[in-house]
């Protein structure tokens, strides 16, 4: 039976990216050696690297404008810690909307005053707050562009004099944005890129060396420009796998085609949502994620019968975190229409069964 992946990470991947990883693995471009025991200087490995930096620039329209893009480790959980040792000189404002955005919080304290210029704790974090007021003399503002735990999104972003910050983990690539308002974005791949192991960080050079602070070499982005992400050994077969998702991405007409497709995935999903009494949405219907549609049971007594219907079904990794609850569909860009077509018959046959 075929299994319809909605886990929130690691993630779905293209079917011809895991077939041409696993190639990878048993032979890398007919050398004999496996990707993952030849050298991470060798000629081929650093044309991957190259090749995947490059895609990435290309992809977000930010080729010739004064960023680099690098392959690092650590996930995002590093560059809470690693975006505020490297910008951070007196304080800083953080949005908070999420799990995520609390843990960047608390790194940054660790470094300089941080100002919370808006919170959605108050409900669980199930919107984006509006309306707040981002305070002059930042050295920089941080968002979270989704919350992958409770399903909200943002679909604007603030116009502020300071430096923005985006940790964009978990939509990356998948819509259409001015990535250019961004002085730095950082992500973990596992969420809509690749395996988990490498961490993509774009950043706009002249934002760095500011502070005041002397930075440990592994953790100055400097440093790992000035190396192309080589300062130690990268981690080969997650940079590979993200190259070739993100050959994947162009062919299929790059980030405009996938936004298309995912729009159509959440309209479906999102419909059912409203106009089956069975479910309930998590979030506010504007702040929701294109990403992860967070809902629950109007009636719990229904869950045994549901979860039975989507084991049969095949759908997998649909469980909500437990700090909501519920379920939470992930649909990130490899995850197919037909999948998320799937799901919706069954909600609606869990209504007539109802």
């Amino acid at each position: 039976m075929k299994k319809h992946n909605f886990s929130a990470g690691p993630c779905i991947l293209p079917k011809e990216v895991l077939l041409k990883a696993s190639e990878a693995v048993m032979d890398f471009n007919s050398s004999g050696l496996s990707l993952i025991e030849i050298s991470h200087r060798s000629k081929d490995f650093v044309a991957v690297m190259d090749r995947a930096r490059d895609l990435t620039l290309e992809l977000l329209d930010l080729k010739d404008k004064g960023y680099q893009a690098l392959f690092l480790q650590g996930g995002a959980s590093t560059s809470f810690l690693i975006t505020a040792y490297n910008l951070l000189e007196k304080k800083a404002g953080y949005l908070n909307t999420g799990t995520w955005s609390t843990k960047a919080i608390k790194e940054a304290k660790l470094f300089g005053e941080v100002v919370e210029v808006g919170s959605s704790k108050d409900e669980n974090f199930n919107y984006i707050p509006k309306g707040y007021t981002v305070p002059k003399g930042l050295d920089y503002l941080h968002l979270t562009s989704n919350n992958t735990i409770f399903g909200t999104q943002l679909k604007k972003f603030p116009k502020t004099d300071a430096p923005l910050v985006c940790d964009m983990s978990s939509d990356i690539f998948s819509r259409q944005l001015d990535f250019s308002q961004f002085d730095l974005i950082y992500a973990g791949a596992q969420k809509n890129m690749g395996p988990a192991g490498t961490t993509l960080v774009v950043v706009k050079e002249d934002i760095l060396g500011k502070v005041s602070r002397a930075i440990p070499s592994m953790l100055d982005y400097k440093v790992h420009i000035s190396k192309d992400s080589m300062f130690n050994t990268p981690p080969v077969f997650a940079v590979y796998t993200s190259m070739l998702t993100l050959e994947w991405l162009q062919n299929l007409g790059g980030i405009e085609a996938i936004e298309e497709i995912n729009d159509k995935k959440a309209r479906l999903i999102y419909s059912e949502i409203d106009l089956n009494p069975v479910f309930e949405g998590y979030a506010k219907k504007e702040d929701r994620s294109n990403m992860n549609a967070t809902f629950n049971l109007a009636d719990p007594k229904l869950k045994d019968v549901f979860d039975q219907m989507l084991v049969e079904a095949g759908i997998n990794g649909l469980n909500g975190h437990r700090s909501v609850g519920g379920y939470r569909a992930s649909m990130y860009n490899a995850l197919s229409l037909e999948s998320v077509g799937v799901l919706v018959d069954v909600m609606s046959e869990l209504e007539r069964k109802g």
